[in-house]
């Protein structure tokens, strides 16, 4: 199974080489592999311990559901296997910052236990959930006729949406990809906290659908619009990102509170990292409230 890839540490100079004109870089455990993304700054080298505290101060509270889960050990022990492929280490330090910071916005969205009274503000309850409390919940199309995964029917909240291609195609898919069977043991997510970061990670960096971008290439700027994603009012950054991850459930839908939390998440990261909200962007690239969604979901398309 996928577990630590190193003790978190300072920061290393990175060994270099040149191919066929191109600068390659391996800079040990948090960034191996030569690659051109670890030339640039890595995660640890603007993220560390304190900061990921600070974004998530109420997760380890009696009242929480995950105590002593989460941690930045297994999030930076996660992000290693995907920063040579550019998670958090595309460009610029600031933008590297923005993308841990929207990566983050969504998973403190999707596992708050926060409400509006809640001591600290709701924004303060991140990574309370490891796994969906309410089992009985539907939350794939009975179209997909998918079977009952243990007595849990998805794991940590929507961290890894459903995105209406069936559970089984995201335990199969996922486990595939980290080579752990998580088809026919999803529990492993909530017994391992790095192998949790590292699927939401896979599902950030991972096209939902074929010929669809991910998100991690909406926010960076790899992605480029199409003629049809103009008129659909899609434009790369954090607007888009949840119209990949989450369709038609959220995006389209005008100034819902569903889109909202999670952009609150991401902009109250923003400014607990020092970066700050101003850098979010425009309303057109910060919503998708008025983007046509990349996917319907079955229940939205027969009730219309």
């Amino acid at each position: 199974m996928l577990l630590a890839l190193g003790n978190c540490q300072e920061s290393v100079k990175p060994l270099v080489k040149v191919v066929k004109g191109k600068k390659l870089c391996d800079k040990g455990w948090e960034c191996k592999g030569w690659s051109k993304f670890c030339c640039n700054h890595t995660i640890s080298d603007y993220f560390q311990t304190y900061q990921f505290e600070n974004l998530f101060p109420k997760r380890n509270t009696p009242v929480a559901h995950a105590v002593g889960f989460w941690d930045y050990h297994s999030f930076i022990t996660a992000a290693a296997q995907y920063q040579p492929h550019g998670f958090g280490t595309t460009g610029e330090k600031l933008q590297n910052m923005k993308e841990v910071a929207a990566f983050l916005g969504h998973v403190g969205s999707k596992t708050s236990c926060g409400y509006g009274v809640a001591t600290g503000g709701p924004l303060a309850w991140g990574l309370c959930y490891n796994k969906e409390m309410s089992p009985s919940k539907v939350y794939c199309d009975d179209y997909y006729n998918i079977p009952i995964l243990a007595p849990l029917v998805f794991h940590i909240m929507a961290v890894v949406p459903c995105l209406y291609t069936g559970m089984n195609y995201n335990y199969g898919d996922t486990g595939e990809a980290l080579k752990v069977d998580l088809l026919n043991h999803p529990e492993y997510l909530e017994d391992n906290a790095t192998l949790a970061f590292q699927t939401a990670m896979w599902r950030w960096m991972t096209p939902v659908k074929k010929h669809q971008p991910s998100a991690h290439d909406v926010f960076v700027g790899n992605w480029k619009p199409t003629k049809n994603d103009t008129l659909a009012k899609r434009v790369p950054g954090f607007g888009t990102t949840m119209n990949v991850l989450y369709g038609d459930q959220v995006c389209g839908q005008g100034d819902s509170d569903s889109m909202n939390n999670i952009i609150s998440h991401y902009l109250n990261y923003l400014d607990l990292m020092g970066v700050g909200r101003e850098e979010a962007g425009p309303h057109d690239v910060l919503t998708c409230e008025e983007q046509e969604p990349f996917s319907v979901s079955p229940s939205s398309s027969t009730s219309s």
